[in-house]
């Protein structure tokens, strides 16, 4: 479940061969030289024998054995590319298993590592590598921004768990948004990780002591998560997850707990349903086999392998962002008062505007023109705002012939005219405005 061993790319449901950031694979750095099609039957025994002595249901595993078999007698391996043969090896496992962490990648750094340690888990990984790597993407968190309303954003790409570094980064990231009114977490793209950095997070929205989740790992007596005390205690603000059909893994655990303990709100699509933990044992040829061999169990029972957690709010992953805008700022402006729940009326607007488009009441073009000291023009099928001097803006229709700008909540367009547009009414929040005829 680790960011940089098992974060998940998976297209028809299917999962394609892990990329491991622990060096290059089929896509990144130069080619990679195939392995030898007289080792397939080599490359194979290794994948079988993991499979056999490792998997997590036991009554798959002969199911998965005849599968390789099957394909190997075939000569279905039997191609020179190594991201080839993986992804052909890895139909045939899904086939089987419809298990999206049993899969083989080709990444012969990793390979090398792994096979003088026998497996590699997902508990702290102390190779230099890896640590440089998760220091230049700052544990996973790879953005945090100021949206308007004083909105808190991070986007967490990966639960990246190294000790005390990643607790830091996200001690940091939990310091930034407690002095937001509301707070977006960013999980779309987020592969998994680890699970002591998903109890690190969580422990910022529970109270100390919280039963999170119990897991069953091979041969091994079951463990149980629970949460820890945190600097400052527990974030108490509107909490919005961004979810998507690649958030996977450790990433489910944690959405898993935000929807079961209701300290947040789910936005987007049902995640990937990859729920079981995994090893990684090294195979001839350079090859690396990722093996489910745990379960985790969240209180009460259960867990979201193969069904994933559903959002409370369903969009398109790529509007999940918008969505949430608005619903943040819907509630805080309930709160507010003045211009500034004006701002926040305002800013919910143009944000649902985004979710859903609106269609203005006439044509485009018959908005372009010169008014004042500003450009109002037509690209890429969209009309843009721009003051001399000053970067450009989006006009976002808002129905009629009034227009929002989207990088400016506070501030609206309205045009005005019968049968064509005679100038416009620059509206702000505030209560103040300016009208500006057309040149």
């Amino acid at each position: 479940m680790k960011i940089a061993l098992a974060a998940l790319a998976l297209s028809a449901g299917l999962p394609i061969a892990a990329q491991a950031q622990q060096g290059p694979g089929p896509t990144q750095g130069p080619a990679p030289m195939a392995a030898p099609a007289a080792r397939k039957a080599e490359v194979v025994a290794g994948i079988r024998k993991a499979i056999a002595e490792n998997y997590v249901v036991a009554g798959k595993r002969a199911g998965l054995d005849a599968a390789l078999v099957k394909g190997l007698k075939a000569g279905r391996y039997d191609v020179a590319d190594p991201g080839e043969f993986a992804r052909r090896l890895n139909e045939d496992l899904y086939a089987v298993a419809q298990d999206k962490h049993l899969s083989l990648f080709f990444d012969p750094r990793m390979s090398a590592e792994i096979a003088g340690r026998g497996s590699q888990n997902d508990e702290i990984e102390d190779t230099p590598f890896f640590r440089t790597m998760m220091r230049q993407r700052n544990y996973g968190i790879t953005e945090m921004k100021l949206l308007p309303g004083n909105v808190r954003y991070i986007r967490y790409d990966g639960f990246g768990w190294t000790g005390a570094e990643s607790r830091a980064a996200i001690d940091a990231a939990m310091a930034f948004l407690r002095e937001g009114d509301a707070a977006i977490l960013d999980l779309r793209g987020n592969g998994g990780g680890s699970p002591e950095a998903v109890r690190r997070l969580a422990s910022y929205f529970v109270p100390a002591g919280t039963l999170l989740v119990t897991f069953h790992l091979r041969g091994e007596a079951p463990t149980s998560s629970t949460s820890e005390a945190v600097p400052g205690g527990q974030l108490r603000l509107p909490l919005y997850v961004l979810t998507s059909n690649r958030a996977a893994s450790a990433a489910e655990e944690f959405v898993s707990h935000v929807a079961r303990l209701g300290f947040g709100t789910l936005v987007g699509e049902t995640t990937a349903g990859a729920a079981y933990r995994n090893e990684h044992f090294a195979v001839p040829g350079g090859y690396v086999m990722s093996v489910s061999i745990g379960y985790p169990e969240l209180p009460g029972g259960g867990n979201w392998e193969g069904k994933g957690v559903a959002p409370k709010i369903a969009v398109p992953a790529d509007r999940a962002l918008d969505r949430a805008q608005q619903d943040a700022a819907l509630k805080l402006a309930e709160k507010a008062q003045g211009a500034q729940r004006t701002e926040l009326e305002w800013t919910a607007a143009l944000y649902a505007a985004r979710v859903t488009p609106v269609a203005p009441a006439r044509a485009l073009a018959a908005y372009a023109g010169r008014f004042g000291p500003r450009t109002v023009a037509v690209e890429n099928g969209a009309l843009t705002w721009q003051r001399d001097g000053a970067p450009k803006s989006a006009m976002v229709p808002l129905g009629g012939d009034l227009f929002a700008l989207e990088f400016d909540p506070r501030t609206r367009v309205r045009f005005t005219g019968e049968a064509a547009i005679a100038g416009l009414v620059i509206e702000r929040a505030d209560g103040s405005s300016s009208p500006v005829a057309r040149e």
